[in-house]
C-alpha cells in the first residue's frame, strides 16, 4: 500500500485529494499548523508541523511515494515571501524519498500571447505578481524533475467550485456560504467566455494520472477542460436553475461590484489580490485537454447541474 503526504489538507484540492486518496485504497498523511484532530478512525494520519519547516516537510514525508503540494497562503497574502520557501521544502523531501510531486496549476502563469486558447507548453509571459511566482514555481520543479531524483506531475484547471472549495470565486463571489441563495454576483462581461472546474473532478484526474505515472514524463503536465461556460451565463443560469427546483426562489444576478473592491483594496489585502486577477474575468481562457485525453482516454466529468447542487448543498445554501 502506497503512503502519500498532503499538504494543505485542509483546503479546497487538498481536502478532495485526502478523501479521494484514502477511498482509493492508500495510505493519507496531513500536516496541520493547529491542534491535531480528535481521532476519527477515518484512515487520515494527521501530524502537526509547518510547511515552511523544512525538518518538518523531511519528517512527515519518510517513506511517502507522493507529496501532493496543495498548500497556499491563507487569503491570498504573503505570495513573495512564503509560496517559493514551501515548495523549495517539498522539493527536498520528495528528493529525499524518490517521490512524485503533485502540484495543482493555474492560469496565472499565462499572459494575453498565450490566452485564449491554452496548451501546456504555451508561453508563460505573466501579467502579475503572482503569475510571476507561478512561473519561478513551475521553473524550479522542472530543475527538480531534471535532476533524476523526483518526478513532478501538474493539472491545471479552471476556477474551482465544489462542496468543499473554500477559498474560491464560487463562495467569495457568485454566493455567500451559509446563507439562502437570494442574488448571485457574477465578475465577468457578458459574453465573455470562463472556465470552471469541480473539485471531485480536478482530484479523480490527478488520482488516475497517478497510476500512470510511471509511464509519464518526469516532468508532465496536464490541462482539464472542466466545464467552459461560452457566454458568462452556463454558471449563473445552473444556480438559478437548482436554486428554483430545491427552494420554488428565484435569485437575482447582478454584476460583481469591481468598483467597491477598487475602493476597499488599499485596506483589505484578500482583496487587492483578488483585483489583481480581474484580467481573467475580461477575456476568454480556455484549456485545451487533448494531453489529457491521449493518456487517459477521457476526463472524470460530473454534470454542471449535479455539480453546482452538490456544491450549493455543500456550502449550506440549501437543503442538504
Amino acid at each position: 500500500m502506497e503512503t502519500a503526504l498532503v499538504l494543505g489538507a485542509t483546503g479546497g484540492i487538498g481536502g478532495e485529494m485526502v478523501r479521494q486518496l484514502l477511498a482509493a485504497g492508500w495510505q493519507v498523511r496531513a500536516m496541520t499548523r493547529g491542534e491535531l484532530p480528535s481521532p476519527r478512525n477515518d484512515g487520515i494520519r494527521w501530524l502537526q508541523g509547518d510547511a515552511m519547516v523544512r525538518s518538518d516537510v523531511l519528517a512527515a514525508s519518510a517513506g511517502c511515494s507522493v507529496i501532493v503540494h496543495a498548500v497556499n497562503p491563507p487569503g491570498y497574502r504573503d505570495w513573495d515571501k512564503l509560496v517559493l520557501p514551501m515548495l523549495d521544502n517539498t522539493i527536498a523531501a520528495a528528493q529525499a524519498q524518490g517521490a512524485t510531486i503533485v502540484l495543482p496549476g493555474t492560469v496565472y502563469n499565462y499572459g494575453a500571447d498565450a490566452f485564449p486558447a491554452l496548451a501546456e507548453d504555451a508561453p508563460q509571459h505573466p501579467a502579475t505578481r503572482k503569475g510571476a511566482i507561478r512561473v519561478e514555481l513551475e521553473a524550479r520543479l522542472e530543475r527538480a524533475a531534471s535532476a533524476g531524483t523526483a518526478r513532478v506531475l501538474i493539472v491545471r484547471a479552471g476556477d474551482f467550485f465544489g462542496p468543499h472549495a473554500g477559498n474560491s470565486w464560487f463562495a467569495q463571489g457568485l454566493v455567500k456560504p451559509g446563507q439562502p441563495v437570494r442574488t448571485i454576483t457574477y465578475p465577468g462581461k457578458q459574453g465573455i467566455g470562463h472556465q470552471w472546474s469541480y473539485l471531485p473532478d480536478v482530484a479523480r484526474s490527478m488520482l488516475e494520472l497517478l497510476a500512470l505515472r510511471e509511464r509519464l514524463p518526469p516532468f508532465a503536465r496536464f490541462h482539464l477542460a472542466g466545464h467552459w461556460d461560452h457566454d458568462g451565463r452556463q454558471m449563473t443560469d445552473t444556480i438559478l436553475r437548482v436554486v428554483a427546483q430545491s427552494t420554488g426562489t428565484k435569485p437575482q444576478v447582478k454584476a460583481f461590484p469591481w468598483w467597491l473592491m477598487s475602493l476597499a483594496a488599499p485596506f483589505v489585502t484578500t482583496l487587492r489580490e483578488l483585483r489583481e486577477m480581474r484580467y481573467l474575468w475580461q477575456t476568454p481562457v480556455r484549456m485545451d485537454n487533448a494531453s489529457l485525453l491521449e493518456v487517459l482516454g477521457h476526463e472524470p466529468h460530473t454534470p454542471l447541474e449535479v455539480a453546482v447542487k452538490a456544491t450549493l448543498e455543500g456550502m449550506g445554501n440549501l437543503p442538504a
